[in-house]
């Protein structure tokens, strides 16, 4: 119950910020999914006790998946699931946390919380540089499924409505 509540409040945080960065109004719910299920893949593996960082490389990485699938979908840029999607994972926390150990001359603790940002920022770049890597043609073909069994759906339909004119 608690993953579905995570799930959708990731969900709204990442439409406010589609909203925000005037993503068009028809892929508003597409924006939120991809941050939700983000959220959800991060959550799910940082709560099972491994690696934030290892949670946010998954979760990255599954996030410009999902975005470069929409996209070829939705027939949108990546750029609109992507830059939204990725706001659950930034380390706000992280980098405020930095900079206040900075300012307060807590070298120790500015050290720590520096390094942990950092870390998570490079598995950001990682997680986008690996879902990035797979080649378009994956994306293409699935969507080509995608518009070849709705294709036949429709196909069924209307055969059924003619029969039943008959």
């Amino acid at each position: 119950m608690i993953y579905l509540i995570h799930f959708l409040a990731a969900c709204i945080a990442t439409v406010g910020f589609a909203k925000l960065f005037h993503a068009p109004n028809r892929e508003i719910l597409f924006c939120g999914i991809s941050g939700g299920i983000a959220w959800l893949i991060y959550d799910v593996i940082t709560t099972h006790h491994l690696s934030q960082v290892l949670g946010t490389l998954v979760a990255a990485f599954i996030l410009t998946v999902i975005a470069r699938l929409f996209a070829v979908i939705r027939k949108m840029p990546v750029t609109v699931y992507l830059i939204s999607g990725i706001f659950p994972l930034v380390p706000g926390a992280g980098i405020y946390n930095t900079i206040y150990y900075l300012i307060t001359a807590e070298n120790g603790l500015f050290s720590e919380y520096g390094l942990r940002t950092i870390a998570v920022a490079i598995a950001i770049t990682f997680g986008i540089l690996f879902g990035s890597a797979l080649p378009q043609s994956l994306f293409q073909k699935l969507a080509r499924n995608k518009t070849q069994v709705k294709d036949s759906e429709e196909n069924a339909n209307n055969n059924i409505s003619e029969k039943r004119k008959k």
